[in-house]
């Protein structure tokens, strides 16, 4: 799957977008950012309601190419900024995470 995959088959809302060819290997689920630099790997997205620009700065010290912020959280403008400088693809939606684990799982499970 790639971040336009995302892009197009999904209704969330894009906050920022770029590398839209670049590659998602899997999802990572979790609110604790410790635990993401924990047990994340490289090409996953994030999926979390941490609307914050640390959120981006763990992503991008994991080598995540997105991150979906989930409970329609308000997005502050220095994350969304972070996200644009990090290449980072930044998305929301009123979802909660156990639905976008669900409905990227079940994708990732049709490959």
């Amino acid at each position: 799957m790639k971040i336009k995959d995302i892009m197009e088959r999904f209704d969330f809302e894009q906050v920022v977008v770029t590398n839209a060819d670049r590659t998602i290997t899997g999802g990572y689920t979790s609110d604790l950012l410790s635990d993401v630099m924990a047990n994340a790997q490289e090409g996953q997205v994030l999926i979390t309601i941490q609307a914050h620009k640390n959120s981006i700065a763990v992503a991008t010290l994991i080598g995540m190419p997105a991150i979906i912020i989930c409970n329609t959280r308000p997005v502050p403008e220095d994350m969304i900024e972070a996200a644009e400088k990090e290449s980072i693809a930044l998305f929301r939606t009123q979802k909660n995470q156990f639905e976008v684990s669900g409905i990227l799982y079940q994708e990732f499970m049709r490959k």
